[in-house]
């Protein structure tokens, strides 16, 4: 693996250093959790990031086997190595969130980055033999969390049969992941509001600590 800037060190962290460590690789491979993107929505949705920068970190990944081109249309996805990634996403967001000051009017949000926050409030040891889909209107995007068989999956579009409907713009979700509002605050000020029959939106909400 020929990386110009590599640390040269025989440890596994360096290495996944080398291969993650520089600037805007890793919130790429976050855009990328919930499947794939055309490169003009990466763009779109990486405020910063200058058109040239992103072709070059992308052609990185895809040579390091993180993502790769989708076959059947002109999009990026992870690699199955690249969806391993995610738990180490997710916790690494839970750690971010101990240091998120409020939000500033300087500091960009987008919907995928509230879904994000309200699966790192995911318990999926509680999943159990539900089978339902949970779907999330976040500002004009929608998501799902699927649980089936004991497993939850969270993925972008609409649920086929949604048993609970949730709304809440990206910033609440934000502030509920980073422990700047209760849920139940956001319940009652309407800033989190969840749809459905009264027992799948308790099962909702006790998988993903809303309570």
């Amino acid at each position: 693996m020929n990386i110009k800037r590599a640390y040269h060190q025989y440890c596994g962290l360096a290495v996944a250093l080398d291969v993650l460590g520089e600037r805007w690789t890793l919130l790429i491979v976050r855009e990328l959790l919930l499947g794939p993107r055309r490169y003009s929505d990466l763009l779109a949705d990486l405020p910063g990031l200058g058109t040239n920068l992103l072709a070059d970190r992308l052609k990185f990944l895809v040579d390091r086997g993180v993502i790769r081109q989708c076959p059947s249309r002109p999009a990026y996805e992870l690699t199955d190595a690249g969806a391993l990634l995610r738990p180490v996403v997710l916790d690494l967001t839970r750690w971010g969130f101990g240091f998120t000051p409020e939000k500033s009017t300087m500091d960009a949000v987008r919907p995928r980055w509230g879904f994000l926050a309200a699966e790192t409030r995911l318990r999926a040891e509680l999943a159990g033999d539900v089978d339902e889909d949970y779907e999330f209107h976040v500002d004009d995007e929608v998501f799902r969390f699927e649980v089936r068989d004991g497993r939850v999956q969270a993925a972008a579009g609409r649920a086929g049969e949604a048993t609970v409907v949730a709304t809440a713009d990206a910033v609440t979700l934000v502030r509920l992941g980073a422990g700047q509002m209760s849920a139940a605050d956001a319940l009652a000020a309407g800033e989190l509001t969840m749809s459905g029959p009264d027992d799948a939106v308790q099962r909702c909400r006790r998988l993903l600590d809303l309570v």
